[in-house]
This record gives structure tokens, C-alpha cells and sequence, in this order.
């Protein structure tokens, strides 16, 4: 299952610094706009420790965490939406992404140049956002002028489509998210097939810096308000010091631990952020787990056994019998699956059932 994130943000803020961090993947980093002009891309395994728990109690020869994708996309300006620097590119990178994280610099350091000359989260967001609502709203009133005949036809698909851009357009020529717009079971196909920038969830990630002014630190009045933002929004986000998690990318776990307390930062940023972004785009693991191979294996929240199946092989679908599945926790504190399988801890399920988080499963077809 191959789902993106897309790092966006202004120039400068720490996009191509969190990218390395996330995928140790070396990209051009530069203290200019315009650093990254082409997307890079990096899948990042998902920090699980259940995953480790069962490859070191099925002593595994092979361990496959879960997987999500990150793209670097170059930094957005002013003015992007009309085609300002190479906004028109960025913009569709960004449209090809399942979900946004937006990079917002908390910090202040006279060494590296802020695009404003003034570093104000609260900006920062006000004109990312404001440019992908311009985005959303040229691509929201030409399908309206397109359905047009069809209106006028009466035709009940093209009446409730009509109903929803019309509230889409409301929404976004008052600065508001298309995601705010609330949906029922007909538009919401509808509203996906616009692929709208501002319908894509987003994750806030505040950037900070060691050794800088951060803002949460300081309890600058800047920083207070986009609490209050984030707050008001019920958006997702994360705090991460972009910088020093680059400097402790290839160091042990022991080591990382040891070099964050020293600068300051006492639990990694990126383990929360990668997270928090698989989370965001409604994935959830199951695991299986033996000898040869302990696997994490990723789904969309609500799949039924079958479906989860097909993350394994596609004929796992029309093939399905069966499952056996135990909780992780539940087989690690058995001690074996034989054990287990005495206390009647492993269950049978069938094609209905809703396969949870943290399932250990072993499929029969």
C-alpha cells in the first residue's frame, strides 16, 4: 500500500532538513528558496516496538516494519496559486500526496534567512494556506462552469454536486479549509474527485532549533496564538527539532537518546512525527510472525479480515476461509503460540470481522 505525505512549508523553514532526518536519504539543502525544485522521495519505516517484541519472541530470522512515504516538496511563496516562483509545479506535487505536513519554523536565528524577514508561525500558515485555498477555489469554480449544462438539465447527480461546490466555494472564498465543509454519503465521492489541496488532512510540524530562541520555550505571544490556532482547528501536530534529529540519524538508539538529552532534546520528534502521519491517514498494523519472517503489515482502519488479507496477496480476498488471531500482548504473555492456542486465547474469525490494531493474525485460504 503505497500512501505519501507531502513535506511542505516556506523556503527555509527545515523541510529538506526533517526530510533527511526522516529518511537518512540525502537530499540538497541550501540556505536560499528554492533549494529543492524536484520532489524526493523516501519511505520511512514506522517506529513499533511491538514489531521487535514479536521478531525477538518467534526468534525471526527476518524482521519488515510498516512503511509510509514522505515527499520533499520545494518551498511555497506568495503568490504560488498564480504561478509566483514554480508554484504551479509545487502545487501538483503536493496534489499527488495523501496528506500534508506543514513545516513552521518556531524558532528564531539570524544565520538563516526567514523568506519574511520575520519569523511568525501564524504567517507562515496564513500564506501557505491562503495559497492552496486560491488553488482549491480555481479548480472548484471551473468544475462548476463545466456542470453547468447539466444543471440546467435537472440531472440529480449534477443538482447535488452543484449543491457541494457551492458550499465548497462559500467555505474557501472566506479562508476556510475545504476539509471544513461537512459531507454527506453522495458528495463525499464527489468531493474526492476533486482532489482538492485543502481536503487532504494536515499535520502542523513545528521546526525548532538547538541553541536558537524557540518560541515554546520562551512563551513568545507568537507561539501562543498558534496554540490557540491549533487548539480552535483540532488540527494534529508535532514539535521537532528538524536539525538536531539530522545529526543523529546514523547514531545508535543509545547514542541518539545520549545526544538529545545533552542538546536539549529528550525524546525524538520524528518517531512522533512519523506516527502521528500514519495515524493521520487512517492506517492501522496487524502482524505476522514466525521463524522465518515477522512482518508488520499495513491496512486502512475497518478493513475486514479478507481485505486485510490482499495486503499480503490480492487472492487473499476471494480466497479467505478463515483467520486465527491473537492480540500481541496476549501472545507474548503466553509465552508460545501452543500455549496460547491451550488457553484458548486464539480466535477464529470470519469474512466479517474488523480486523484491530496490533492483531496477530495467521490467514487460511
Amino acid at each position: 500500500m503505497s500512501l505519501s505525505i507531502g513535506i511542505v512549508g516556506l523556503p527555509n523553514v527545515g523541510k529538506s532538513t526533517l526530510f533527511n532526518a526522516l529518511t537518512k536519504k540525502g537530499v540538497l539543502i541550501a540556505n536560499y528558496p528554492f533549494a529543492t525544485i524536484d520532489p524526493s522521495v523516501g519511505v520511512v519505516a514506522v517506529p513499533d516496538e511491538r514489531l521487535y517484541c514479536l521478531a525477538e519472541f518467534s526468534k525471526t530470522q527476518k524482521t519488515v516494519p510498516a512503511a509510509v512515504e514522505f515527499v520533499d516538496i520545494a518551498g511555497l511563496v506568495q503568490g504560488a496559486s498564480a504561478g509566483e516562483g514554480l508554484g504551479n509545479k509545487f502545487l501538483t506535487n503536493i496534489r499527488e500526496t495523501d496528506a500534508i505536513a506543514e513545516v513552521v519554523r518556531i524558532f528564531e536565528d539570524t544565520d538563516i534567512i526567514h523568506v519574511a524577514n520575520r519569523v511568525d508561525p501564524m504567517s507562515d500558515i496564513g500564506v501557505i494556506n491562503l495559497e492552496l485555498i486560491m488553488a482549491d477555489l480555481e479548480t472548484v469554480t471551473k468544475r462548476h462552469q463545466n456542470i453547468g449544462r447539466e444543471i440546467k438539465q435537472a440531472k440529480k447527480e449534477a443538482l447535488i454536486e452543484s449543491n457541494l461546490l457551492t458550499k465548497l466555494q462559500t467555505a474557501l472564498e472566506a479562508g476556510k479549509l475545504a476539509s471544513s465543509v461537512p459531507t454527506d454519503e453522495y458528495e463525499m465521492p464527489m468531493l474526492r474527485a476533486l482532489h482538492l489541496l485543502t481536503a487532504k488532512k494536515i499535520l502542523y510540524v513545528l521546526n525548532k532549533k538547538s541553541g536558537g530562541v524557540n518560541l515554546d520555550e520562551v512563551n513568545d505571544e507568537r507561539y501562543q496564538k498558534l496554540m490557540a490556532f491549533l487548539k480552535e482547528s483540532k488540527s494534529d501536530y508535532v514539535i521537532v527539532d528538524a536539525g538536531i534529529e539530522n545529526e543523529v540519524r546514523d547514531m545508535t538508539e543509545t547514542e541518539k537518546t545520549e545526544m538529545r538529552e545533552g542538546m536539549g532534546a529528550d525524546k525524538s520528534g520524528i518517531n512522533a512525527l512519523i506516527k502521528k502521519g500514519y495515524e493521520m491517514l487512517g492506517l492501522i498494523t496487524y502482524f505476522t510472525t514466525g521463524e522465518i519472517e515477522t512482518r508488520a503489515w499495513t491496512i486502512h482502519r475497518g478493513w475486514t479480515a479478507p481485505m486485510a488479507g490482499t495486503a499480503i496477496h490480492g487472492d487473499f480476498k476471494d480466497k479467505f476461509v478463515r483467520a486465527e488471531v491473537i492480540e500481541w500482548d496476549k501472545l507474548l504473555a503466553a509465552g508460545s503460540f501452543g500455549a496460547a492456542r491451550e488457553k484458548g486465547l486464539i480466535r477464529v474469525e470470519g469474512k466479517e470481522y474488523i480486523v484491530q490494531d496490533g492483531d496477530v493474525m495467521e490467514f487460511k485460504i
